[in-house]
């Protein structure tokens, strides 16, 4: 399990420091303890302060979950940095951001470092505390309590202003110091002669205590002074563990301390401090709700005796936290059944989100932009050896080792699935680098989302059926291709002649915004229009414009060919011109983009971009088409697919919808009757720009759904597995 130490020691990072400042702090030997203990146990963990940074900071190392799967935990240590109830600051903001921690809440806190309300709420549950007083300012009323007392600042912890007092003189003073140090009223409670001890919980159904800790003072006042917790005093106080007590008494002592507990709504842990009096009589003096953990605490002390090392004790308090949320000491899997392969991919892919992260910075790495041929090879390399380790075989007749590459599981591609991926960038070689990073809801880099963190999701989707001697029995291949940039010009005919021996084709594009796959996309052609025109000077009169200036009054024309009813669109880009020197241009040369929703569409189209080109023509001008992407216009097939991952997505409760979008993709190419869904890879943003980047959550939520729709192709896969399709 993922587990943040959540402390103060530094206590900087805030907007504006003032108000009162907390003097409690853990000590950065004791917090490394801490960390050790529960490394040993198994989990991963980090620390850091609870401050302004405390909510990104635990974004970044533990984002948010998929249903079902273990989240991490805050093993709360924080004092609080100032103001007031700070013990409550760092729980309340876990609370907000629906991160479970251990210890208690902050209403509990609130309650137990008030000590007035905290001693009203005993009174009320008839729980025996010694008698008190409130005093507000300076000119106090004495109170009719007999001498000795014990004063102390109403909302503070480690006895910080404590004093014993045996007359109204000393009593005066010791609230003047308060009142000027701690500027909060004081408590004044009558002081009980006797023993001390106190008594550590833990645990919440059942509430379990440790066997009560006597402490002995030796010389000098016999109260657990500030000055003694800090061992400045001169002086050790002991601790006698179990309390030299009869029986009776200290089980007295622990039902009261649970009682206690309870009470005031704590959870997972306290220290409960008690006075007996010379009778035995119990006297219930305060909570800590956050009992220290220090080397030489009584709390540890406590569990220590019972056969808790420190490690044990440590991990012991994530086990109680956790089973307060999730029902156990360790949080479920999603059902029972070692056999189920849904859960075993789940429990694969859960446990190694980090790991899937680290790979698309690998990734990301690796640079292979549209015109970068040995960029390509790079990143095919890197695919293939991922493929190898797959134990997956290259397909000769589907790879040309220059655009396009594929791959075969031992039940072969024909009738089964199809996974289609780019491994080129189409960015310029303008556009500057962009390296890996992440914050709490995004990770970016270069071509994150278009091929890099697909890249890896369909890896690690492998990986965990291959894990679990799955992959083998699944009839899939796996398709890269590298002029995604260039139209797939190059690509084409393999990525056809693949699509027709599937069975199904999973287009692994970004995901749209909304957690949206596509369903359906309007197709593209490329033109290239070349105008000529003659020689000329700058200011000669002639009856027709030069090369550029007709361009432009054309493209004009043509872009008013747009309809929004027809779902025709049409664009002009990357013009470039020739000229010579100080003359105008004689050739200018342009690209024109459409985009159409059916081939009819498409060729109306082309034939009314040539008739405007003809109306006022120049001598001499030539539109060839480029390239072409058919648009993915299929209605049975593509959303039947979809329904059946969508199906998955509710039992996993991933959020997943659809639409149709006006950018192409290679899905277009799918034959009509092959179910065919495009944009399965996570959700990203500002695509093929330096500023792109996939949402974390959809990562691992992708990844999932992907590798749980081929684990249900597996069971289907006898029937088909291996046999090529008959052609007509």
């Amino acid at each position: 399990m993922k587990i943040a130490v959540v402390y103060n020691h530094e206590s900087k990072s805030v907007i504006n420091l003032f108000g009162t400042p907390n003097l409690e702090k853990y000590g950065k030997k004791s917090i490394k303890r801490i960390v050790d203990a529960l490394k040993t146990g198994g989990h991963q963990v980090i620390a850091f302060e609870g401050d302004k940074d405390l909510v990104d900071n635990l974004e970044n190392f533990m984002p948010r979950v998929v249903a079902g799967e273990r989240p991490g935990l805050v093993f709360n240590l924080s004092y609080g940095i100032q103001g007031q109830a700070r013990y409550t600051h760092v729980p309340g903001i876990l609370e907000m951001v629906g991160v479970p921690y251990v210890g208690s809440g902050p209403l509990a806190h609130s309650i137990c470092l008030d000590k007035v309300v905290t001693k009203m709420i005993f009174r009320q549950h008839g729980l025996p505390t010694p008698d008190f007083a409130v005093l507000d300012d300076v000119d106090f009323p004495a109170p009719d309590m007999p001498y000795p007392l014990i004063i102390k600042p109403k909302n503070e912890a480690v006895s910080y202003g404590l004093a014993v007092v045996n007359n109204e003189d000393e009593l005066r003073s010791a609230a003047g110091k308060i009142f000027d140090k701690f500027s909060q009223p004081a408590l004044v409670e009558r002081y009980i002669e006797g023993t001390e001890i106190n008594v550590g919980v833990i645990g919440n159904n059942p509430v379990e205590t440790f066997p009560a800790v006597e402490l002995t003072f030796g010389e000098g006042p016999q109260i657990y002074t500030a000055e003694d917790k800090k061992r400045i005093s001169g002086r050790e106080i002991g601790l006698v563990c179990p309390a030299r007590l009869p029986e009776k008494v200290v089980e007295q002592a622990k039902e009261i301390a649970i009682k206690a507990f309870k009470v005031v709504g704590a959870y997972d842990c306290a220290r409960i401090d008690m006075r007996l009096d010379s009778d035995n009589n119990i006297y219930l003096l305060e909570i800590n709700s956050l009992p220290s953990l220090g080397k030489n605490g009584s709390y540890v002390k406590a569990a220590h005796h019972v056969g808790f090392d420190f490690t044990a004790l440590v991990n012991r308090l994530i086990a109680v936290a956790a089973a307060r949320y999730f029902g156990s000491p360790e949080p479920p899997t999603v059902t029972p059944g070692k056999k189920n392969p849904s859960v075993m991919v789940f429990d694969y892919l859960t446990g190694r989100r980090d790991r899937i992260e680290r790979r698309v910075a690998e990734w990301c790495r690796i640079s292979s932009r549209t015109d970068d041929p040995v960029g390509h090879t790079e990143a095919a390399d890197e695919l293939g050896r991922v493929m190898t380790e797959l134990d997956m075989k290259p397909v000769n007749d589907l790879t040309d080792q220059k655009s396009v590459w594929t791959w075969q599981t031992k039940a072969c591609l024909d009738n089964g699935v199809l996974l289609l991926i780019s491994l080129d960038t189409p960015l310029t070689a303008t556009v500057s680098a962009q390296t890996f990073r992440r914050d709490p809801e995004w990770l970016y880099g270069e071509g994150i989302g278009g091929s890099r963190a697909p890249l890896t999701m369909m890896e690690f989707a492998l990986r965990s059926l291959r894990a679990h001697r799955l992959l083998r029995r699944l009839p899939l291949g796996v398709m890269a291709y590298a002029d995604e940039g260039r139209d797939c010009r190059y690509s084409v005919e393999h990525i056809a002649k693949a699509m027709e021996r599937a069975g199904s084709v999973l287009v692994l594009r970004p995901g749209n915004m909304g957690d949206k796959a596509v369903t359906g996309r309007r197709g593209q052609r490329n033109y290239r229009l070349t105008v000529e025109g003659s020689t000329k000077r700058l200011g000669q009169l002639t009856k027709k414009p030069d090369a550029l200036t007709w361009l432009f009054a054309r493209m004009t024309d043509v872009a008013n060919l747009s309809s929004r009813k027809e779902r025709l669109a049409v664009g002009v880009s990357d013009v470039k011109v020739e000229s010579f020197s100080m003359l105008l241009p004689h050739r200018a040369r342009a690209t024109v983009v459409t985009t159409f929703p059916d081939i009819k569409g498409a060729d109306h189209l082309e034939q009314a971009i040539r008739e405007k080109l003809t109306r006022k023509g120049l001598s001499s001008w030539r539109l060839d088409l480029e390239s072409e992407r058919p648009p993915m216009n299929g209605i049975r097939a593509p959303r039947s697919l979809f329904k059946a991952i969508s199906t998955i997505a509710d039992q996993w409760r991933i959020p997943f919808a659809s639409e149709t979008s006006a950018v192409p993709s290679v899905a277009g190419l799918s034959p009509k009757t092959t179910p065919t869904l495009c944009g399965l890879g996570p959700v990203a943003k500002e695509i093929n720009t330096a500023s792109e980047a996939v949402q974390r959550i959809s990562l691992i939520q992708r990844t999932l759904l992907l590798a749980q729709y081929l684990a249900t192709k597996i069971e289907e896969a006898p029937s088909g597995a291996g046999k090529k399709k008959k052609r007509n």
